[in-house]
């Protein structure tokens, strides 16, 4: 089950996001399902079609199932979705 402590370890691959902060004002907004993730990007399903937004200049707004909103920044999530499981990460970098 993906909880707000271990949502950066885990796949994020069907969760709903948006992008809240970032240096492209353009990006900023984008929210739907993250439909498939590289290193340094994520696709994301909007109603407009998908967008692929990179991760290490944005701040996103992740929605778990149980409703509860985790925020983290993209700079943390840079890593194949598979390496990422074993990285350690400081908890100053995300929030509840």
């Amino acid at each position: 089950m993906i909880t707000p402590e271990n949502l950066v370890r885990h796949e994020l691959i069907g969760l709903l996001v948006e992008v809240v902060e970032g240096t492209n004002p353009f990006q900023v907004g984008i929210s739907g399902r993250v439909v498939d993730e590289t290193r340094n990007t994520f696709l994301i399903e909007t109603r407009s079609g998908d967008k692929r937004v990179p991760k290490s200049c944005n701040c996103f707004l992740f929605t778990l199932s149980q409703g509860l909103k985790v925020k983290a920044e993209g700079s943390v999530l840079v890593s194949q979705p598979e390496n990422r499981i074993n990285k350690k990460i400081r908890r100053s970098r995300w929030k509840l």
